[in-house]
């Protein structure tokens, strides 16, 4: 009854290989499935859990076998699961949940919240919450924080360091955003880009001459809200003397009077009204990368609208979630349960045993799991993956990689970030999933096969 398996397993895209692409989403839910059990990771004994948790604050490396004949007799594998279910969480208030924070209004109405009509309260919420954020900054800065996500409730602010998702220099990725956000921004002078619009208004100069077909179907892929039958939305660097010398042609064709123009107000009105369509939207991704990111810390921290004013999160400063120890940063655990379930398969019942992972799991969480299944479960398992909708579009390559980079350089102080060097590798690399997120991965015979 427990286990919700899906009706249909999405059929596998990708070609068999050693590693799966890195997923920047946040994961709700982990369902992962296998022919051998998973007791192993039941009822850990008291040494076992206090040894995971010393192993994840002193960034033990964990290498374990291939194979692994009795898993659960492991000790080291028992640690190392421990290990991989601690994630770090600020503010700490065991009585409400607080991940995800966009739409989560109705599951906190309801519990107690003495900021909500106590200024003071809140200013000493906001004043902690302010230190807690500094500290991962300046951690992330200096290498010893791979990334971190500032979770609000309106959008979702992931931080990655140098080095990570072929990036250079630290990048701050937010989504989704509106105009009002983006203005206010640029009044701080945040400078900062719209990968995704930029990419859409690429596209269609490459391509002047698309039919109406083409047209809809390009704007269904890059996610463009512009209605069929439309114009194209003008350039952010268009002015509006651009636009009174695109009709010189009428004045020489003779016909300039009978043409109606439009004014510089109808003009500035057509542009609003494209840059408020993507807003709410995955195109409204905001990048911001290298110094900006510190301007953009001391904006979060100003910034009034972070915080609602109204509603069941009044006053509740934004979720912080990181792979590492912060000032202020409460060591939390993912939950994790065995399910020993019959699933049907060509009429007959065969035993199914699956491990579910609750909680947000991060990046690191993810691939630090699947190498210890690997061993465990002999290179064969499969997993459903439950994502945080408004984190798929951390996935976007941001074109980010410069060749010229020397690899070693950037990498030169990252090992020293807390986490597994297979995963820092795998995270290095730049994202390749565009603005979805792996929904299903299968491994058999030690080799990956996903879906996205």
């Amino acid at each position: 009854k427990e286990l919700h398996l899906p009706v249909a397993v999405p059929e596998v895209s990708s070609s068999p290989r050693h590693e799966f692409p890195a997923d920047w989403s946040i994961k709700t839910r982990l369902l992962f499935m296998s022919s051998q059990p998973f007791t192993w990771a039941e009822h850990l004994k008291a040494q076992e859990e206090a040894q995971g948790f010393a192993q994840h604050c002193r960034a033990i490396e964990t290498n374990l076998p291939q194979s692994i004949q009795e898993p659960k007799l492991s000790t080291e594998l028992r640690c190392a699961f421990q290990q991989s279910l601690v994630y770090w969480l600020h503010p700490s208030l065991p009585w409400l949940q607080l991940f995800p924070r966009i739409g989560a209004d109705r599951k906190i109405a309801g519990k107690a919240c003495p900021w909500s009509q106590d200024e003071a309260l809140q200013q000493v919420l906001m004043s902690d919450w302010s230190v807690s954020i500094t500290s991962l900054y300046n951690l992330l800065k200096a290498k010893l924080c791979p990334y971190f996500y500032v979770c609000t409730y309106q959008f979702t602010v992931l931080f990655r360091a140098a080095g990570l998702a072929g990036s250079d220099v630290i990048t701050a990725e937010i989504s989704p955003t509106t105009r009002g956000l983006r203005e206010a921004m640029k009044n701080e002078g945040i400078e900062f880009s719209l990968p995704l619009v930029e990419e859409s208004r690429t596209r269609k100069q490459n391509s002047p001459e698309v039919n109406l077909e083409a047209e809809v179907s390009n704007s269904l892929e890059v996610g463009n809200s512009m209605e069929v039958g439309e114009e194209p939305a003008p350039s952010d660097d268009d002015d509006d003397d651009d636009d009174e010398e695109s009709f010189s042609w009428l004045e020489e064709m003779g016909v300039q009077d009978k043409v109606k123009k439009p004014d510089v107000l109808s003009i500035k009105l057509r542009k609003e009204k494209h840059e408020v369509q993507v807003d709410h939207r995955p195109e409204s991704l905001v990048l911001v990368r290298g110094t900006n990111t510190f301007t953009l810390l001391n904006f979060l921290i100003n910034c009034k609208s972070l915080v609602a004013v109204a509603g069941p999160q009044a006053g509740l400063p934004p979720t912080l979630l990181s792979p590492v120890a912060f000032r202020g940063g409460t060591m939390q655990m993912l939950k994790a349960r065995s399910i020993n379930a019959k699933a049907r398969v060509h009429l007959a019942y065969e035993n199914i045993f699956s491990l579910e992972i609750v909680g947000p799991v991060l990046p690191h969480s993810l691939h630090s799991l699947t190498m210890l299944l690997k061993s465990a479960q002999r290179g064969a398992f499969s997993a459903v993956l439950y994502t945080h909708e408004p984190t798929a579009v951390f996935n976007t390559n941001l074109n980010n990689a410069n060749p010229a980079l020397n690899k070693e350089t950037i990498h030169k102080d990252l090992p020293t970030c807390g986490l597994h060097p297979k995963t820092l590798d795998q995270l290095s690399q730049c994202p390749a999933l565009g603005k979805s997120s792996i929904r299903f991965l299968e491994m058999k015979d030690y080799a990956y096969t996903w879906k996205s």
